[in-house]
């Protein structure tokens, strides 16, 4: 059986793209005892409101008619933004070059946090640049690895 995500990605997809956006991530989850089925958004230039707005309308109405999730939720769409996670390894090969945070789920050198550039990634493991520096993350001690803005 598919997961809840993924059927709503399959539904969802050909919406997202008619009206000339990719969707970057569902997200289905508990928060303060209500469930949230959240898409994120990304296109050339910026994802805007009205962009959610068209989205959110036509999908809307498409999981009404497929009703994929039994249990009521709230149905939230919006950019992926500017500091945006990277789960798939499409996103890393996307974003090689870029300045990343690595989260750990356990200290590592008396930290969980880590800013640097991603360099690579290899079978999972991240590889960040942090200044003449190169630390490898094993994918089972990384607990999120997201993009970072710098001004």
């Amino acid at each position: 059986m598919k997961k809840v995500t993924d059927l709503v990605a399959e539904l969802a997809a050909p919406a997202v793209e008619r009206q000339g956006c990719e969707l970057w991530d569902v997200e289905y989850v508990r928060e303060a005892g209500q469930w949230y089925l959240r898409l994120y958004l990304d296109k050339e230039g910026g994802v805007d409101i009205l962009d959610c707005e068209a989205v959110s309308r036509e999908v809307s109405d498409l999981l009404d008619e497929a009703d994929p999730i039994e249990a009521s939720y709230i149905f939230e769409v919006s950019s992926a933004g500017a500091e945006r996670a990277l789960k798939r390894p499409g996103d890393f090969e996307r974003f090689m070059g870029s300045p990343v945070l690595v989260k750990t789920y356990k200290n590592r050198d008396g930290r969980k946090e880590f800013a640097g550039t991603l360099v690579g990634y290899e079978n999972g493991d991240v590889l960040l640049e942090m200044g003449k520096e190169t630390l490898r993350f094993a994918k089972a001690e990384v607990a999120l690895v997201r993009l970072r803005v710098v001004f």
